[in-house]
């Protein structure tokens, strides 16, 4: 017996079906309810039905007619049960909606099966799960295939057998693309093997699957690890797609444990970022986890191009925001770690102080923001102040004073306190309070030295004494020529003011006699601050 026509289904807008009504309707509680109403209980001919969202669109349709034609008997892959069990999800297809064989039932049956599946049907039915997610997570299905996904991942360990469908020695030419991922030993390849078969998915279904990672303590180095690689080499597309994959991949890598996620692939992705236009909060995240383990950055990772329209040669503000960052997460707590920051930044300082387009209250903030205890000696940012008021010759005495204000001159060397003081870059305040606190470390030295104690041996007690004497001797020499040099700063003050009278006076002239000018000499020219 032929079956009647009488039914036109459209499905998601892509195709239309002409089924019999009542073939349909005797597995479909969906239906039997839509044509129980007196507005479609029509004497026409032909109905229409029209679905927007049936899982699987053309391919679910196509699945649920054979099953309904066939009197309820149909030969299915495991991955096409996923799929026919949403849409049985969707059309009530239940044992109390018909007196016919239960379409929920059949494939409860096949899924029964899934810890036994093979890794290659697992990883089908994932993928057709992209097709119809909304569906997938509501029947229940996501979740026990993805369950089982990270069932395989944890329980695959070195010495078991990769599933099916995936092996170690095929995963060494996926890792080709991210050396963090390219483990050289065998048993790290083999802890990888899942990589490219994940990578594979679409950014909701990775979402899906790493948080539920995440909910199972999953090793996040690895997690980690499988991001990077998957926006390296898993996320393609449009410029729109490759911005939400980059913006999860982030908040993901933001929910593992911050020590598991490596500070070389968050930079490698921040130099990405930019192109993709990240939502504001977004960047913020993938900011707030370089800061808070920027003492495992390297210097070449910090020297990042200034963008376009700031005019200085590196983003010293983004460095800023970094060490803020830092600072909030760990403040003091880590003397270590806080120290290793201050390593880094002087070597940063040293390569953005010779930029003439960096601004003075960047670079001021920049050799401030640290606490004092993080550095040990501060003749590195003598040096990169040094550099900077060379290259910014311009700076007032107030601008002057202030970048020089954060030099530590009791943690400078012998050294760099000497070049200091005679260092015509340099305020004379600057000058002055270098040789003070020279001439306290040598009054210091002399009263550790007159309060040492006596030996016990009377020959010792006498070469100490010889020594002692020696030292003095020399300490006193140095003294004097201490006090001599803060008196010849004093005197180059009082000739720097009265030359600045005088020119004043020079110009004074020059401009009423334009005619007897002269250039001045180069000695003038130095003295004049």
């Amino acid at each position: 017996m032929v079956a009647i026509c009488d039914l036109e289904v459209d499905v998601n807008g892509e195709e239309a079906f002409l089924v019999s009504k009542g073939i349909l309707s005797s597995f479909s509680g969906r239906l039997r309810k839509l044509f129980s109403k007196p507005s479609l209980s029509s004497t026409a001919e032909t109905s229409k039905v029209v679905f927007h969202n049936f899982p699987g669109s053309v391919r679910g349709f196509e699945l649920m007619a054979r099953f309904c034609y066939n009197n309820g008997k149909i030969q299915i892959t495991p991955s096409d049960a996923c799929l026919l069990h949403c849409v049985a999800d969707y059309m009530e297809m239940t044992e109390d909606a018909s007196s016919f064989p239960s379409l929920i039932k059949l494939t409860e049956v096949y899924l029964l099966g899934i810890p036994c599946w093979p890794w290659s049907e697992i990883m089908s039915a994932l993928r057709q799960c992209q097709d119809f997610l909304p569906s997938a997570i509501s029947s229940g299905i996501l979740d026990r295939i993805v369950d089982s996904v990270v069932g395989r991942i944890t329980t695959a360990g070195v010495g078991d057998a990769t599933p099916s469908g995936s092996s170690p020695e095929s995963s060494a030419f996926r890792f080709s693309c991210d050396t963090r991922s390219s483990i050289s030993t065998r048993s790290g390849i083999h802890r990888a093997w899942w990589f490219e078969d994940l990578a594979l998915l679409n950014t909701d279904m990775v979402q899906q699957v790493i948080a539920s990672m995440v909910l199972q303590k999953v090793d996040n180095v690895m997690i980690s690890r499988f991001l990077f690689y998957y926006l390296k080499c898993g996320a393609h597309g449009s410029p729109s797609e490759k911005r939400k994959a980059t913006e999860t991949a982030i908040d993901l890598l933001h929910s593992l444990d911050r020590s598991c996620v490596s500070c070389k692939g968050l930079f490698n992705i921040l130099r990405v970022a930019s192109s993709l236009r990240l939502s504001k909060s977004c960047h913020g995240r993938l900011e707030n986890m370089i800061g808070s383990q920027i003492d495992q950055a390297t210097l070449d990772s910090l020297l990042i191009p200034a963008p376009i329209g700031i005019g200085s040669l590196y983003d010293v503000s983004l460095v800023l925001r970094f060490l803020k960052s830092f600072l909030a997460n760990v403040g003091q707590a880590s003397m270590t770690r806080v120290k290793r920051v201050g390593c880094l930044i002087d070597s940063y300082l040293a390569e953005v102080a010779p930029d003439p387009s960096l601004e003075p209250s960047k670079f001021a903030a920049l050799i401030t923001i640290l606490p004092d205890a993080a550095r040990d000696s501060h003749d590195a940012i003598y040096r990169a102040v040094d550099l900077f008021l060379e290259v910014h010759g311009e700076l007032s005495e107030e601008e002057r004073m202030k970048i020089c204000c954060a030099i530590n001159h009791d943690k400078l060397s012998s050294e760099s306190c000497m070049h200091l003081a005679g260092n015509p870059k340099f305020p004379s305040r600057t000058a002055v309070q270098a040789l003070i606190s020279q001439q306290s470390k040598l009054k210091s030295l002399l009263q550790n030295t007159d309060s040492a104690p006596p030996k016990d041996s009377k020959h010792k007690k006498n070469r100490f004494d010889n020594n002692k004497l020696d030292c003095s001797t020399d300490n006193e020499k140095l003294s004097a020529q201490l006090h001599e040099m803060q008196w010849r700063v004093t005197e180059l003050e009082k000739i720097c003011k009265k030359m600045q009278t005088q020119m004043a006076e020079v110009m004074k002239n020059t401009i009423s006699n334009p005619s007897g000018s002269r250039s001045l000499p180069m000695l003038c020219s130095r003295l004049i601050p």
